[in-house]
């Protein structure tokens, strides 16, 4: 039994964190930031599996039963390969929690590029979709291939948005620039598509960007803000799986771990709890 692990190659998965707190406030966290080796958005597909994956071995040694994946390009780029490839592994070598009916592993890995384009289907009335993400997150076509198995009518198109991240992790989404490239990067979007009427947050980030995207869109368009959905789709899951549900404890705490300084950690992590935060450094290999 443990925490349920939470990880992100930065800090927008503070974000998802935050969402699952306010929805499930019963449940123990522990989050993780690769924060020393972020961004994960243009790296290769097998640079991020195999630093997802350390992260995820390194949560389940922590006693994790569950891990999200609160990271847009880990969930791209990782998610598949772990849960193919590694997750049986990984379970057998830390001894089962339980025996499963299926017999699938007890520990599980979770994204959050499904539950994000489960919500876009009862969004969107013209059927066009625009994505704002990381250019490895764009690559991958993940959001595509997600959204047209559930919903082959609709038409996606995405934007990379390379300067994002990079403006919130430095503290300047209020800013001038952010407002620059901000107001370019969606321009460039709805020059493509005029008919888009959905865009979803491809990032964990951008919800720290809310303020300028709604500037520079106009009032109907929906925005699909990733954390309450992830959120409510891990309180379902949860129902669903009794079994790994008890494997999750309930005493309401939250700790933080990061491969980057404590100090620089804390002072970036606290833009996105809006409080502070203590961590403690970690070291992935």
């Amino acid at each position: 039994m443990g925490p349920i692990g939470v990880f992100d190659s930065g800090y927008g998965g503070l974000t998802i964190l935050e969402a699952f707190r306010r929805h499930l406030p019963q449940y123990d966290y522990l989050y993780l930031g690769d924060n020393a080796r972020t961004p994960y958005g243009s790296r290769s597909f097998e640079v991020v599996y195999q630093f997802t994956l350390e992260a995820v071995r390194f949560l389940m040694n922590q006693g994790c039963p569950l891990v999200i994946l609160a990271c847009n390009t880990a969930s791209a780029k990782a998610l598949r390969s772990i849960q193919q490839r590694d997750l049986t592994g990984i379970d057998s070598s830390l001894g089962r929690l339980y025996e499963t009916p299926d017999g699938l592993p007890s520990r599980r890995v979770l994204g959050v590029l499904r539950p994000t384009v489960e919500a876009v289907g009862s969004l969107t009335k013209s059927r066009h979709v625009g994505i704002v993400a990381t250019p490895g997150t764009i690559q991958s076509e993940s959001y595509p291939i997600e959204i047209h198995k559930l919903n082959s009518d609709i038409t996606v198109v995405g934007k990379a948005c390379p300067m994002w991240v990079p403006l919130v992790e430095n503290g300047e989404s209020g800013s001038p620039g952010a407002a620059y490239f901000v107001n370019r990067y969606l321009t460039e979007l709805f020059e493509q598509d005029p008919a888009i009427d959905t865009l979803i947050l491809g990032c964990t980030h951008y919800p720290l960007l809310l303020p300028q995207i709604r500037q520079f869109l106009p009032p109907d368009i929906h925005i699909v803000n990733q954390g309450e959905h992830v959120a409510s789709c891990l309180s379902d899951y949860l129902e669903r799986h009794a079994l790994l549900n008890r494997q999750c404890t309930q005493g309401g705490t939250c700790n933080y771990l990061t491969t980057e300084s404590v100090a620089k950690f804390e002072e970036q992590a606290s833009a996105f709890t809006r409080t502070p935060v203590s961590a403690t450094q970690i070291h992935l290999l």
